[in-house]
């Protein structure tokens, strides 16, 4: 069999009880050994039965892991002024390097530290939300890390997007997807099902059709009180120790011009986690909605890509082979066969 069709036998057992149950047991295993090698390496403690969000890729301005900052600093904004009811406990896990030469890029990670320090020591908010910059992320501890993610965020700019495999491991792996249509995300939201996937933002057309007409960043800060209060905040010196200069340049770049629209996408964005704290909170149907996500994943897998190039391309047909000795010495005894013939 396939992978493929292997997956696709999970579809039947998404409403199973018992089943389910298994499902979550696996997850949480996975959450623990993640939340161990977390503390290992930076020391933060965090609750293995929040909700893992988790951002894990190369570090660019398109790829919008400020944004998710902002998201993060309106969460701790709203549990400061206890605005929030019964909140749903979220440790937010972002990793990933920038180029040496890239400022900016080198900028948002110093954010995202800065971000996690205040919030970590703040005894009103760190019990219902933790924020973790995994260092020195690669595929090694990426074994760790998409097993245990609840959601994963893929919520690069509409358009600016290659075909990556990130989001692919993380779906493989049961979690689930907020992002915007971009990338690989179109066919793995038709994949899976859109009922099954947390959409917000602007389509590529949209963001063309927008910046054409001349797009001015300052008036979406000036229309949205949280989005004001969280720029505000990092300008003000919060997440630098009073210092207002350090993220400046960010700041200024995301008002003046916002090439990545971040400030349109911004309530779309945030209206869009809110639907995911709401959905986990309904853990049985989160968790329908996660075996569905990997049982329609198969179409995703190397075997299906591979016997697509054999068919379509390299013209060739699948050939047994003897496992039974080394692969070097049945070939040359096949050769060897021939020879004699």
């Amino acid at each position: 069999r396939h992978l493929e069709q292997e997956l696709k036998r999970l579809e039947p057992f998404a409403d199973d009880a018992g089943f389910q149950q298994k499902w979550r047991s696996v997850k949480a295993e996975n959450k623990l050994a993640l939340a161990a090698l977390i503390k290992e390496r930076t020391g933060v403690v965090v609750d293995p039965g929040s909700l893992f969000d988790v951002q894990v890729k190369r570090l660019h301005e398109y790829k919008r892991q400020h944004l998710n900052a902002l998201h993060v600093i309106t969460l701790y904004n709203r549990l400061k002024r206890r605005a929030v009811v019964e909140p749903v406990p979220r440790t937010v896990i972002l990793g990933g390097k920038a180029a040496p030469g890239y400022v900016m890029a080198k900028l948002i990670i110093k954010l995202i530290t800065s971000v996690a320090e205040v919030v970590n020591r703040d005894p009103d908010v760190s019990k219902y939300l933790k924020v973790v910059f995994f260092p020195d992320f690669n595929v090694m501890n990426g074994q760790c890390v998409y097993p245990a993610a609840d959601l994963s965020e893929q919520i690069s700019t509409a358009g600016k997007e290659a075909s990556g495999t990130g989001n692919m491991k993380f779906s493989m792996n049961g979690a689930l997807t907020i992002g915007t249509l971009d990338g690989a995300n179109i066919e793995i939201r038709e994949a899976v099902g859109q009922e099954n996937f947390f959409l917000f933002g602007l389509t590529t057309e949209e963001v063309g059709g927008l910046k054409s007409r001349g797009y001015n960043p300052r008036s979406y800060y000036d229309a949205d009180p949280e989005l004001r209060e969280a720029l505000d905040g990092i300008s003000s010196g919060l997440f630098s120790n009073g210092d207002r200069d350090l993220f400046k340049p960010l700041v200024d770049s995301l008002l003046s011009r916002d090439d990545y629209m971040l400030l349109v996408d911004y309530r779309a964005y945030v209206d869009c986690q809110e639907r995911v704290s709401r959905a986990y909170r309904d853990q049985k149907s989160w968790t329908r909605m996660s075996i569905l996500n990997v049982a329609r994943m198969g179409y995703f897998s190397s075997d299906r890509s591979i016997r697509e190039y054999a068919e379509k391309i390299w013209r060739v047909q699948p050939m047994a082979v003897d496992m039974s000795e080394p692969l070097g010495s049945s070939v040359a005894a096949r050769s060897a066969r021939k020879k004699a013939t």
